[in-house]
């Protein structure tokens, strides 16, 4: 059953989930999750409401508000014009008078457009109003490469909100951690960029039924312990890191640990130090281009908390500085593949600091 016929049983098995109060676990996709989290905390709180492009009608341009406006009407799940600035702009007053919006962004590219409301807006009305007036916005959107969308729509702008005061930014790797932080960031009173990924929408994975289970905005996690290399990641990078620990492991004796980073802004140093003092090699993998990337803040911060751990340079993994080709073969050079990651690793190992 494909993802999209099976939403209306989705839909049946949370509702039973919710009217049982449901604690155990269920094996479901990225986007189910994401879908789940989002109905739980429209049953639970009313000023919850959903905005975007085709996100009613249409369910979705990737199908993550299936069901939804039929279940809460048009009030609550709202069809927009296709203008960014406008409707990112209603949202950050929606959440500014009381409301707690959740603006779909169709790409991470579009976001572009409504830079001036979710930099110079959203972010600082926090501060700029003594904390008396709250901007609780969420805006989720997705970014990523790899099915040959060209140069404007295989971006990865992670870096661009994540150096941003007064926004924070998470970007979940597994179902679990999609339902949990989305679920974290409606409930923050602070705008939250939930920034997800299109190949792994419909990766599955076990995610828990609880209604109350949310991931806390700032914390990194240790998917897989190691003790030759830290491989320091997020969104669809973590998923290539764990393929590449388990070759790594099988063809050359490895031991690779892999962090996931999870949340942006604020960002989990210790977790990561704490790893690299273990391992004493640490490579940084990101999808974007890593010049002023999430992986050159990784690098400044572990040489500082870890100097004198290291036995080799931090090394980084992303995007070729390029814009992204069409072409099937080069897009694929372009990317941060396993193949690359592992050759980091490797190096990594065979260097002295």
């Amino acid at each position: 059953m494909s993802d999209v016929a099976g939403s209306a049983t989705l839909a049946t098995r949370e509702r039973r989930n919710a009217d049982s109060d449901a604690t155990g676990t269920e094996v479901m996709t990225y986007r189910e999750a994401l879908r789940l989290a989002l109905r739980e905390e429209m049953a639970r709180d009313e000023r919850v409401f959903v905005m975007g492009e085709e996100v009613g009608v249409f369910d979705g341009a990737y199908k993550v508000t299936a069901g939804l406006m039929d279940e809460f009407g048009e009030e609550r799940v709202r069809d927009t014009p296709i203008a960014e600035e406008g409707f990112v702009g209603a949202g950050v007053g929606a959440a500014m008078l009381g409301e707690r919006p959740v603006v779909e962004i169709m790409t991470i590219n579009f976001l572009v457009v409504a830079m001036d409301q979710v930099i110079n807006h959203a972010a600082k009305i926090g501060a700029m109003f003594g904390g008396e007036v709250r901007c609780p916005l969420v805006i989720r959107t997705p970014n990523g490469a790899g099915n040959q969308l060209t140069a404007q729509h295989s971006q990865s702008f992670d870096q661009w909100f994540a150096s941003t005061p007064g926004l924070k930014v998470v970007s979940p790797a597994t179902p679990a951690d999609a339902k949990g932080l989305l679920k974290a960031a409606i409930r923050d009173d602070d705008p939250v960029l939930v920034i997800e990924n299109l190949p792994i929408y419909k990766q599955r994975g076990e995610v828990p039924l609880d209604p109350e289970f949310v991931v806390p905005i700032g914390r990194a996690q240790v998917l897989r312990e190691g003790s030759d290399v830290t491989l320091v990641t997020h969104s669809y990078a973590t998923v290539r890191a764990l393929e590449v620990a388990e070759k790594l492991a099988a063809e050359h004796g490895i031991s690779a640990e892999v962090v996931d980073l999870r949340s942006l802004r604020p960002l989990d140093v210790e977790t990561v130090a704490a790893s690299v003092r273990k391992t004493n090699h640490a490579v940084c993998v990101e999808e974007g281009w890593p010049t002023y990337g999430v992986t050159a803040e990784l690098a400044a911060r572990i040489q500082h908390a870890c100097f004198d751990d290291l036995d080799a340079p931090v090394e980084r993994v992303g995007m070729a500085e390029v814009p992204l080709p069409y072409a099937k073969n080069l897009e694929l050079a372009a990317m941060p593949n396993d193949e690359r990651i592992a050759g980091a690793v490797l190096a990594t190992l065979s260097r002295k600091s």
